[in-house]
């Protein structure tokens, strides 16, 4: 596995879910599948077959998330980041129709279930890297050539904590 960047807040999303899978979820299901199997014939256990995918894709999440804290970098945010298009950056963009979109620029991994982040690795998300505000952005559609101009960069800034 490459190193793969996560915002600070990705970053928490995921340890907290790993930490709740390994404390909470699994110890749980293998508590079921324990009682299911004491049951006695599994052949025709529902409870138990059920159960035991489910620990099987509990601890495939947990591999996953495991191997990728062994390379993830978490990227905070920094002063010199401001008016520029960086990771971690909330841009919104206006087309010649003014239509307006806005979303994060993200790591790969932070997309799932946030649907105003993109990759970092999508078309429009490399386009907008290093422009500033009134810039032009040229996305290649399977359409043509989109324009897009850049009306507004924002970061989430993490405030010490007192």
């Amino acid at each position: 596995m490459q190193r793969k960047l996560l915002t600070p807040e990705g970053y928490q999303r995921l340890r907290n879910e790993l930490n709740d899978l390994v404390r909470v979820e699994r110890p749980e299901i293998t508590k079921i599948v324990s009682w299911a199997a004491s049951l006695g014939d599994r052949s025709e256990n529902a409870d138990y077959h059920y159960n035991k995918r489910k620990l099987r894709e509990i601890d495939r999440r947990i591999r996953f998330l495991s191997k990728l804290f062994e390379v993830a970098q978490m990227v905070e945010y920094h002063p010199q980041q401001d008016g520029k298009v960086y990771f971690g950056a909330w841009v919104e963009l206006e087309n010649d129709d003014g239509e307006q979109v806005k979303f994060r620029i993200v790591g790969d991994e932070e997309i799932y279930g946030q649907a105003q982040h993109i990759s970092l690795q999508a078309p429009i998300a490399k386009a907008c890297l290093g422009k500033q505000v009134d810039d032009e952005v040229f996305v290649y559609t399977p359409m043509g050539k989109k324009t897009w101009y850049i009306i507004k960069i924002e970061y989430q800034r993490n405030e010490p904590k007192v």
